[in-house]
């Protein structure tokens, strides 16, 4: 990720531009596992992650579920529908009681033709959510189970995010985890006993992460 975009992330404080949205926005509380839309359903609005966390899946025909990821506070999602998207591609789940700020669609593209500076750094945004994007399905297609699932777990934690490099993953069922990154709950069960007997993770009121854990990722 360029110098450049990095800039304009971490300069983007979408809490301060969005009191800006006056009419077509709306606060609401989801409890666990509520969905916040469903695949199919209208695509008509953004969503912005005050509180919790965000499960984003996708279910096949056959009925078969695989989870895209998380967003937590601060967070957009839903987007789809600015670029013409008339229906939901994905589900959104609250994986915990999570506050979600709701912008319809036409006070989203109002911002965002009214405010320059807020249009820029909301595009750079969504490049990088779109790098990661990429990112995951190159991990997908040439790294081994044991290796996303590090991954996975070094990105819920945050690493290298603000110095924290051993903090307290939330809550994620190894279920989850296995949809994820495409493999099976018994391999991940196999792969986390693994890595705490190696020392790479910790349970101790919760999923503790070392920073350690990065040399199962960089391990050829």
């Amino acid at each position: 990720m360029s110098p450049k975009l990095i800039k304009r992330i971490s300069s983007f404080n979408p809490k301060a531009l969005l009191t800006k949205v006056g009419e077509g926005k709306s606060v609401a509380l989801y409890r666990r596992n509520q969905a916040v839309f469903t695949q199919g359903d209208r695509a008509d609005a953004v969503y912005y992650v005050q509180k919790g966390r965000v499960k984003l899946s996708v279910v096949s025909e056959q009925g078969k579920e695989a989870v895209l990821g998380f967003v937590t506070a601060d967070w957009f999602f839903g987007e789809g529908c600015l670029a013409g998207q008339p229906v939901r591609m994905s589900s959104a789940t609250a994986v915990d009681d999570a506050t979600v700020l709701k912008i319809r669609k036409k006070a989203m593209v109002r911002l965002l033709h009214a405010d320059p500076k807020f249009a820029e750094r909301f595009t750079a945004y969504l490049l990088s959510r779109n790098i990661r994007f990429e990112e995951d399905l190159v991990d997908q297609l040439f790294n081994s189970s044991e290796k996303r699932l590090a991954r996975v777990l070094l990105l819920l934690a945050h690493f290298g995010k603000d110095g924290k490099q051993e903090p307290v993953v939330p809550k994620i069922s190894q279920e989850i985890l296995a949809g994820m990154i495409g493999t099976t709950r018994s391999r991940v069960s196999h792969f986390m006993n693994k890595f705490r007997n190696l020392g790479f993770i910790d349970y101790n009121g919760g999923l503790l992460v070392h920073s350690s854990l990065i040399n199962i990722v960089l391990h050829d």
